[in-house]
């Protein structure tokens, strides 16, 4: 299964959307992916700045202007259905995903840093528990650790579910890869596993991923490289995508038929050839589970906690608009898990809190 990602490199241009579709499926995709955007649900105003070739802007402002109507994605489904494929997009909040569930998408991806979204985790929960023939989805694991991915999975079961190894770094560096956490997810949780990986590379990850059972590549696409999306500098050119789905069916194709044993030893021998064994051997990792040293400083800021929305005043009585499930991203101050959402409404502030700041538990009286 490989998924192009196209993420937000439309630039909210329809036109260009399909001509990166198109590029998709031509490469050999054969689910193509976007990112349903609501700058509201992804940051606080005040996160801070993103450096642009234009200068330094808000990054609020950035993820605004990405955002599309639901009419948008509809169409670009429609069309990516009359070509033969799948629609499969990410949203980032309860919004965007009560939104996107009204289309009838043929996947839904979480991604990396939701993957601790527990209100939107257990309102997908919801809709899936309405559903005979759950609607599969695909969780992202960078920027985790291991009890992060099982509650996911506690909340959403695995019927359906399958599970990407990612390291959330732009571009990831190849030798932090660990790939043999791949087989560990495959028998610790009795699911599809996989990669999505931001390497700069068109083979060497994603081929070594399937010699490690993985069963689906993620991988972002571009019409160049040189381009103003986000994703752009990390993503595949299409002549690299098309590269790319060619070695990893070719890897497929001996994993399937030497089987799992024989068929590591015949990916890793041609792949050594071309990297060298060091090199693949570091790639490949001990499958033990650890933040990647690139992830490091930012676990509890690229994924969610929970944050202030506005300033508020001590013996305040918190509401659901007082608090975001939000990215820390630059220069705000993580709060507390997502996980205490819940309990958080209705209790009482014991000081005075600024807007954007996140969620601390001695500010809060009854924890």
């Amino acid at each position: 299964m490989i998924i192009a990602e196209i993420g937000t490199s439309h630039e909210g241009s329809y036109e260009k959307a399909v001509k990166l579709t198109d590029a998709a499926i031509e490469s050999g995709a054969d689910y193509i992916k976007f990112q349903w955007v609501y700058a509201h649900e992804i940051l606080h105003p005040d996160t801070g700045f993103v450096k642009l070739p234009t200068g330094n802007i808000p990054l609020y402002d950035r993820f605004k202007s990405l955002e599309c109507p639901v009419s948008f994605y509809k169409k670009i489904m429609d069309y990516i259905h009359s070509r033969g494929k799948k629609f499969i997009c990410s949203p980032f909040g309860l919004q965007s995903l009560v939104e996107l569930l009204s289309l009838s998408p043929d996947a839904i991806k979480i991604a990396s840093p939701e993957l601790n979204h527990f209100p939107m985790l257990k309102k997908l929960r919801e809709f899936r528990s309405t559903q005979k023939n759950k609607i599969p989805v695909v969780l992202s694991s960078g920027v985790s650790k291991l009890s992060d991915i099982e509650k996911a999975l506690d909340i959403l079961g695995t019927e359906n579910i399958s599970l990407l190894h990612c390291i959330t770094s732009y571009p990831a560096p190849e030798e932090e890869y660990n790939l043999r956490l791949i087989s560990t997810y495959k028998e610790k949780f009795g699911i599809e596993c996989g990669v999505s990986d931001h390497s700069l590379d068109p083979i060497l990850v994603p081929a070594l991923s399937v010699a490690c059972g993985g069963t689906i590549v993620e991988k972002h696409i571009t019409l160049s490289r040189k381009t103003a999306g986000l994703d752009d500098p990390v993503a595949l050119e299409p002549e690299q995508f098309a590269t790319m789905v060619h070695v990893v069916n070719n890897a497929a194709a001996a994993y399937n038929h030497y089987g799992k044993d024989k068929g590591f030893e015949t990916i890793i021998s041609q792949i050594s050839e071309q990297f060298g064994k060091d090199k693949v051997s570091k790639v490949l990792g001990d499958g033990k589970k650890v933040l990647a040293p690139s992830e490091e400083a930012n676990y509890g800021r690229t994924n969610r906690s929970l944050h202030y929305m506005k300033a508020l005043s001590k013996g305040h009585i918190i509401t659901e608009k007082d608090i975001g499930v939000l990215r820390t991203e630059k220069v705000l101050t993580p709060g507390i898990s997502p996980e205490y959402y819940e309990q958080v409404l209705g209790k009482e502030l014991l000081c005075d809190v600024t807007s954007g700041a996140g969620v601390q538990m001695d500010e809060i009286g009854g924890f």
